[in-house]
């Protein structure tokens, strides 16, 4: 008579722990395998968030590649190394990264890549052709109508920009017109007087 306490010969026995322990490492793999997964999907949905875009500035079309979220001073400064407009992180009222669009002036940091598309983009880098500059820059050294010279670039291309539109401005209206940029050091004498004396020649 057969002991039906010993398994049966010729037949796998059957183990719970062994069982459990295979169930959990199978759950633990596949787990493993769905968060790859998550995280190659999110990858991929980062990737496919970027774009190429056109962009005109300073004359010449350049391709760029940008997020819906990218700024045009992101843009000007890390892929194109235009870095006159400059980056005070959470500061955006200062008007250091101002530059040209349309012949407005605007804080570069206040606008994405993507609105600036289509658009004729001009940034202090312009003003300059080899040895010949702007009579805006000529004319802020002559005034000295610079210290630390951080917030220099965004005024001369403000000051650019204002006398655009304005060539026979009144000692008022550039007061008013330059209202958007702040200097810290103080300078603003010397740049009203710059703005003036340029004024007075019809816009130079």
């Amino acid at each position: 008579m057969q002991d039906k306490s010993q398994p049966s010969r010729g037949r796998p026995s059957f183990n719970r722990r062994d069982f459990l322990k295979g169930s959990g490492a199978a759950v633990a793999a596949t787990a493993a395998l769905d968060a790859q997964r998550e995280a190659q999907a999110a990858e991929e949905k980062t990737v496919s968030g970027s774009t190429k875009l056109t962009l005109n500035v300073n004359g010449k079309d350049h391709e760029v590649t940008v997020e819906p979220r990218t700024t045009l001073l992101e843009v000007l400064r890390y892929q194109l190394n235009l870095t006159g407009a400059k980056d005070l992180q959470d500061v955006a009222v200062d008007g250091a990264d101002t530059v040209m669009i349309d012949g407005k002036a605007t804080y570069a940091g206040t606008v994405l890549a993507l609105q600036a598309k289509g658009k004729q983009i001009r940034t202090v880098e312009s003003l300059a052709a080899g040895d010949k500059l702007d009579p805006v820059v000529t004319c802020f050294v002559k005034h000295d109508a610079m210290q630390c010279g951080y917030c220099t670039p965004g005024f001369v291309v403000a000051t650019r920009a204002f006398l655009d539109k304005h060539p026979h401005a009144t000692l008022e209206e550039i007061r008013a017109g330059l209202g958007g940029n702040i200097c810290r050091c103080g300078t603003y004498d010397g740049i009203t007087k710059c703005s003036l004396e340029l004024a007075q020649k019809g816009g130079a």
